[in-house]
């Protein structure tokens, strides 16, 4: 049997079904929410029985665990991005624009309002996304307090609160986007816009 024709590993199968368990959950979290979504509507939607299922996620619960670790390799090009040796406003601007983009997918928003909503009440689960998201204001930190100290921006500029803030005000637009039906990348140029002269030298 010829490299294109093997047959698959039994590991390579139990990714593949996991993977396919996790796009039916995430599908229908966006349709009908997280806590309307039952464990035998995500077996329905995934085409496996029930104890199939349980074989790979113990119930929902694991399913937002494995989706924080989506998330986590869905941030690290935006870190990544942050980390490059280029001028702290050039890389702040990147990055409020690329964020944004991000943010323009409504799905993105939706799920992470689900996923707040239940890591609320579930503190393992805020852990991971907040870890999450804290890695990404982190590596912000990093570029505004590069930038205070080349002179590029305020002086006076508070490295880990504003890059809070401007974290903040991203996702913030984006579910305003999302609640009015007024597209992100209406939004993208006022945002990038106030970011930039809120950071710049008086």
């Amino acid at each position: 049997m010829s490299d294109g024709q093997r047959k698959p590993t039994r590991i390579e199968t139990t990714a593949k079904r996991r993977q396919q368990i996790l796009e039916a959950a995430i599908m229908c979290f966006l349709e009908t929410g997280y806590h309307q979504t039952g464990v035998r509507d995500i077996a329905n939607r995934a085409g496996v029985s029930l104890g199939n299922l349980y074989n790979h996620f113990p119930g929902k619960h694991d399913v937002l665990v494995e989706i924080a670790a989506l998330e986590r390799a869905e941030l690290a090009p935006f870190i990544d991005g942050l980390a490059q040796p280029r001028a702290p406003m050039k890389l702040l601007e990147n990055f409020v624009k690329a964020y944004a983009k991000y943010l323009a997918v409504p799905e993105n928003v939706i799920l992470g309002l689900e996923i707040t909503s239940e890591a609320i009440r579930k503190p393992d689960i805020a852990r991971l996304f907040l870890a999450n998201r804290n890695a990404l204001v982190v590596a912000l930190a990093k570029v505004l307090e590069r930038g205070t100290n080349a002179g590029e921006m305020r002086g006076q500029l508070a490295p880990d609160e504003t890059a809070q803030m401007i974290v903040e005000l991203i996702e913030g637009s984006a579910y305003r986007s999302v609640l009015d039906k007024v597209p992100m990348r209406h939004l993208r140029s006022s945002l990038l816009d106030f970011i930039l002269a809120a950071v710049r030298p008086d």
